[in-house]
């Protein structure tokens, strides 16, 4: 792993730099945000790191530039934990988003899932929604059939909720904001852009608990866990079995 780490707590990067060292990675620090901004830009990295505090051009900014240029994965890593930071950041193109103090465990693991997720597309260019079938742990969804089953049993969907689980089978392991899930299935749908209306999010609550019900009713033990909450940020479609951070 070759990672653009872009941070001005000198000490912090560093610590963060060792730990990820001793995992087979690369890593580069830069301190501010124009320099960072160059360095995201050569094509030399497989992930950046990115601070929302910096002196000079400001975490944002900087990932709202990088994304005009390129398709780099990029993490958030800030101390601004913030839900509407945080939305920010991800509505900007961030991949990720972990609020500051973070465990560099579980830093090393969101990256290796980021950069899995890209992968898994071919490229960085590559759009993993022109694939017809995509399987995400136990689930498998055919896009053409428009079927979904978890571990070989059908789900029961409905029209919008299959293309509510295809958005997020084609963006495994992403956080997605209920935003982002509006506009891109309407995109999906063939639907004009629509300005968001903040009604909309109990309407995208009420269609995923019933995606939920649908995952659990065809595997109990490991549907419930696919879908998963991230709290104050959005939803994200994992393989992993572990438990989800559930709320209302």
């Amino acid at each position: 792993m070759r990672i653009l780490l872009i941070e001005d707590d000198e000490r912090l990067a560093e610590r963060t730099a060792e730990y990820l060292r001793t995992h087979q990675a690369t890593v580069e620090l830069v301190a501010d945000g124009e320099r960072g901004l160059v360095r995201a830009g050569a094509g030399e990295h497989d992930i950046v790191l990115l601070d929302l505090m910096l002196p000079g051009i400001d975490g944002l900014e900087l990932c709202r530039e990088l994304r005009k240029r390129s398709k780099i994965p990029v993490i958030i890593l800030s101390a601004r934990g913030e839900e509407v930071d945080r939305i920010v950041g991800l509505e900007l193109g961030a991949d990720d988003y972990m609020p500051k103090p973070f465990s560099p465990r579980e830093l090393l693991a969101r990256i290796r899932a980021v950069l899995r997720r890209h992968a898994s597309s071919g490229s960085h260019d590559a759009d993993a929604s022109d694939a017809e079938i995509l399987a995400v742990g136990p689930l498998e969804i055919d896009r053409a059939r428009r079927t979904a089953s978890v571990s070989g049993t059908a789900c029961e969907l409905t029209a919008y909720q299959f293309d509510l689980l295809w958005v997020f089978a084609s963006q495994a392991e992403r956080v997605l904001t209920r935003n982002q899930l509006h506009a891109q299935i309407r995109a999906l749908r063939g639907e004009p852009a629509q300005e968001f209306d903040p009604a909309v999010d109990r309407s995208i609550d009420v269609h995923l608990s019933k995606v939920r019900q649908a995952l659990a009713a065809a595997d109990e033990t490991l549907g419930p866990a696919l879908l998963k909450t991230v709290r104050g940020v959005g939803y994200m479609l994992s393989p992993d079995p572990s438990p989800e951070d559930q709320e209302p």
